[in-house]
């Protein structure tokens, strides 16, 4: 009995929506990561990318649990001496949640070049309005 391994060219893409509202940030971005790589179908194949596009939607109704919102920080460095940046959760899910929810995918996925092949098939909005109605996304129900 032979192995069945899934080749780029067969895979089928789905569209699915993920409703971030009042579950907590990191769940969400566990589950749209391993969507994005395709871990949710029997076909799956570590070496391949077969995985569905995703739409997260309601990021700014996305929770921390804890006390992350005050002790979390969110890190970046411009290159030159001295220029480490860095931005409290409370800020950032405040102004820009829908990024919030994407580095937290990124940081969840491989990183390579699957990664990020996968990482381009997210979509994060802020509420619950999409411009994807004419890919008929369904509803991700098994949480």
């Amino acid at each position: 009995m032979s192995t069945y391994m899934a080749k780029k060219e067969t895979v089928e893409r789905k569209w699915h929506i993920l409703d971030a509202a009042g579950k907590p940030l990191g769940r969400t971005a566990a589950l749209a990561a391993s969507i994005l790589r395709g871990k949710h179908k029997p076909d799956f194949t570590p070496h391949v990318d077969c995985g569905d596009f995703v739409i997260i939607i309601n990021s700014d109704k996305a929770v921390l649990t804890g006390n992350k919102l005050n002790d979390k920080k969110y890190y970046r460095h411009s290159g030159w001496v001295g220029g480490l940046k860095e931005v409290k959760y409370s800020e950032l899910m405040e102004k820009r949640s829908d990024f919030a929810m994407e580095i937290a995918v990124k940081r969840m996925l491989p990183k390579n070049s699957l990664g990020a092949q996968a990482f381009k098939r997210l979509r994060v909005y802020k509420d619950d309005q999409h411009k994807h109605a004419a890919q008929k996304p369904e509803l991700w129900a098994r949480d």
